[in-house]
């Protein structure tokens, strides 16, 4: 018989997210824009704290909005991490810009702020600058803002994957001049797909919205004096939305419960680190990862590998942008000799970290992982 299927991250309805749909379809909201798009956007810039939001079909087209704003275009360059998924740098090139990847450091395995001073250095007429929160951990904002600050460069901050996170007490999406947020099908929250772009002041939302809906201008015919995308949110999402902003905390406290469960249970063994953050900021641990000592005999892959014939579902940590063959060639700033996050790579993997996961789920994915180690 086989075993029950245990996920890395999977959706979680709670059932006021269908209150929302049906609403949208019995007053025939189904297309982009409408209600539950107006209130979600509200309801997000409440729950993080003040600002205007755009709700839009992904975070990558938020990222990409955000680098029209910022003023990039062809031949620009740009600063972004190098360990994150792809949706985070792949808006530079579709501006015309060029990429220039940045290392992580030790503290949070985010952007490192010295590896960011030497690119400065290196890159002087840089156009913007690109910083993830890495599975829900905050980077070191208030070093990565004012280095981006004191060189006059805006700075995107991609939180696609720490909404629920803060850092010195403020919600992550707060940091930069744009904030981006995800809602895709294994995030903290979702809504089957869609993002959100964020910023504290309301005219550049007014024109990402103007963007996200084909530049047309206010004439009665079709005019358009800009290029515009397809980007907004549909109705029927949004309410999918509403309904799981409302849930967010829970969500975050099981995330962190389940942190801290394999952070205990790993404890003993020497060769296994959970992935680290600063006591200044709180995470919301959408993803438990962890690495293991180059020297150990187990390797990231054997875990993986022994979970997945159980039907136990990993990933391999982000492997850096700067290793990617679609990205060879391009440059890449470290603070020092060492690559830290091509070592992170190498020695990562992503734990289940699914809310729905039972003590008795937790009990087996553990025991599974010490028996590799003999403990």
């Amino acid at each position: 018989m086989e075993q029950k299927r245990i996920y890395l991250s999977s959706p979680t309805m709670h059932g006021e997210e269908l209150s929302y749909i049906n609403e949208a379809f019995d007053t025939n909201w189904v297309a982009p824009l409408g209600p539950n798009v107006n209130e979600f956007e509200k309801e997000l810039c409440s729950y993080v704290g003040g600002g205007y939001a755009a709700a839009l079909a992904s975070g990558t087209a938020a990222i990409h909005l955000a680098l029209i704003l910022a003023g990039v275009g062809r031949d620009d360059i740009v600063f972004g991490t190098s360990m994150t998924f792809s949706a985070t740098v792949n808006p530079i090139v579709y501006v015309g810009g060029h990429p220039v990847f940045i290392d992580s450091e030790e503290d949070t395995w985010n952007m490192d702020p010295e590896a960011l001073k030497k690119a400065f250095a290196k890159y002087p007429d840089v156009k913007a600058v690109i910083a993830a929160n890495l599975y829900g951990t905050p980077a070191k904002l208030d070093e990565i803002r004012d280095i981006c600050k004191e060189h006059g460069v805006p700075f995107i901050e991609d939180a696609a994957e720490s909404l629920g996170s803060r850092y010195k007490g403020i919600q992550t999406g707060n940091f930069g001049d744009y904030g981006i947020f995800s809602f895709n099908g294994n995030k903290i929250i979702t809504t089957s797909g869609g993002g959100m772009l964020f910023c504290r002041d309301e005219e550049p939302i007014k024109k990402a919205r103007f963007y996200a809906t084909q530049a047309r201008e206010p004439e009665r015919h079709y005019e358009h004096k800009e290029i515009g995308y397809n980007y907004r949110m549909s109705n029927v999402v949004a309410g999918i939305g509403r309904g799981q902003l409302k849930h967010l905390d829970e969500h975050v406290s099981l995330k962190r419960d389940i942190y801290r469960t394999f952070k205990e249970a790993f404890s003993d063994i020497p060769e296994i680190k959970m992935n680290p953050y600063l006591e200044c900021s709180e995470p919301n641990f959408w993803l438990s990862c962890m690495t293991i000592d180059e020297d150990c005999s187990v390797k990231p892959l054997d875990v993986m590998l022994a979970l997945e014939k159980e039907n136990i579902e990993t990933r391999p940590i982000w492997k850096p942008m700067h290793m990617q063959p679609v990205y060879k060639g391009t440059d890449m700033i470290l603070s020092g000799d060492e690559c830290v996050c091509e070592r992170i790579f190498k020695t990562g993997l992503c734990l289940p970290s699914d809310i729905k996961n039972t003590p008795e789920d937790m009990e087996r994915i553990i025991s599974i992982i010490r028996k590799l180690f003999h403990a």
